[in-house]
């Protein structure tokens, strides 16, 4: 080795610092600069995020390369452009929309959430439609009268007023007339009992005679086909409405009209007595006729004798005159097969007699029944001594037992 070799001077030696790869140095005596560009976002590869401040270890090492080393999993195959190809989602499988019979809005796409719940609010319109159309049902059925019970009867005659029967002539005393409620009241009593909707037949028969109770019906004979029954509202009422029923071969009743009709003054009784101005209560044949006027087209034997006449007023000012034009006699304490006239009396006269079937002439009886002069003349014509006729006649609670 030369010597001007070992002249030259060499700088002092120092060793290197080794630097930390992929990061800026800086000196630990000063600390790093603040500056905005290190703030901002720089460009990132795919899938990483924005960049972030870098945080130095006290050693000089970044926190990154303490982290453990994975291993390179490749590309997906085909590469990244062949697995970043869109595929379609195919949609789920769904029942076609199907509108209802209103629709109030647009209809949702389908396979869609709004769809479905489409498809639940059209369940729901259609649950309510069923209720409206119920109740629709309802009211018409109500409208067109399913629930009315009981049938349309005959239509009444005209009300007519009643007299004293002949057991004398009355000496009115002119009691206070019912209020107009009251009278009201009695009038609808007096219509006749509708018949059982169930029993009836398409010819309007029914099984049995409404309003009569086990009682008055076992009453009635075998062999009677014509039952006239006249029932009042109750047992103190002058007021009663009259129905002839007719049995029919197979043993049913059909009714005839119901006329509006009259009885004693003070209403009915079981224990008839002479002057006690009350109608007595049973059942009791109808067998003979008469009357002051020419016979109608009677099939009962009809009297007809000017003795059939009595005259003045009755209980209420109403005039008595020709209450007795036409008569049939009612078989209570009397014998039957004789004029209406006869004046015997089987169970003595304390027991009254002559209790009639008579013209109605607005005011109450002595006891008898009375119901229009042209009703009177009908049913005359109408009852036949073949069908053996009956009247039961009462109050209708009493009927009922």
């Amino acid at each position: 080795m030369s010597g001007s070799h070992r002249a030259t001077e060499y700088p002092s030696y120092e060793p290197m610092r080794e630097p930390v790869y992929g990061v800026p140095q800086q000196s630990y005596e000063q600390p790093y600069p603040e500056h905005e560009a290190y703030r901002q976002p720089v460009p990132q590869e795919y899938g990483q995020g924005v960049y972030q401040p870098y945080q130095q270890t006290p050693d000089g090492y970044s926190e990154a390369y303490d982290q453990p080393f994975q291993a390179y999993q490749g590309e997906p195959e085909g590469g990244y452009e062949a697995a970043s190809v869109y595929q379609p989602v195919p949609a789920p499988e769904t029942v076609p929309f199907e509108p209802g019979p209103v629709v109030l809005a647009a209809a949702p796409v389908a396979g869609s959430r709004t769809a479905a719940r489409g498809r639940r609010r059209k369940a729901k319109q259609k649950r309510h439609g069923k209720a409206v159309m119920a109740g629709t049902a309802l009211l018409v059925a109500a409208t067109a009268g399913w629930y009315a019970v009981g049938q349309d009867g005959a239509k009444p005659g005209i009300a007519a007023a009643d007299g004293p029967g002949p057991e004398g002539v009355s000496k009115p005393d002119h009691p206070a007339p019912a209020p107009a409620a009251a009278q009201a009241a009695s009038d609808r009593q007096a219509a006749a009992p509708a018949a059982d909707r169930s029993q009836t037949r398409t010819d309007g028969s029914v099984a049995a005679i409404p309003g009569l109770g086990a009682k008055f019906t076992a009453q009635i004979p075998a062999e009677t086909a014509q039952v006239l029954v006249a029932s009042g509202q109750d047992k103190n009422t002058d007021k009663n409405a009259v129905t002839l029923w007719t049995r029919t071969p197979e043993g049913r009743w059909l009714a005839g009209e119901t006329w509006q009709g009259h009885n004693g003054k003070s209403g009915w009784t079981t224990d008839h007595n002479e002057g006690d101005l009350r109608s007595p209560i049973g059942v009791f044949s109808l067998t003979d006729a008469g009357g002051r006027k020419a016979d109608p087209g009677s099939k009962l034997p009809y009297d007809k004798d000017p003795s059939f006449v009595v005259s003045g007023t009755g209980f209420f000012g109403d005039q008595l005159a020709g209450s007795f034009d036409y008569v049939v006699a009612i078989n209570y304490n009397r014998v039957p097969g004789n004029s209406p006239l006869d004046p015997r009396r089987p169970m003595g006269s304390k027991k009254g007699g002559g209790i009639w079937l008579h013209v109605d002439h607005d005011g109450p009886t002595h006891g008898c029944v009375s119901i229009p002069e042209d009703k009177m003349a009908q049913l005359i014509r109408t009852l036949d001594p073949a069908a053996h006729p009956v009247v039961v006649m009462g109050d209708a609670s009493t009927l009922a037992l």
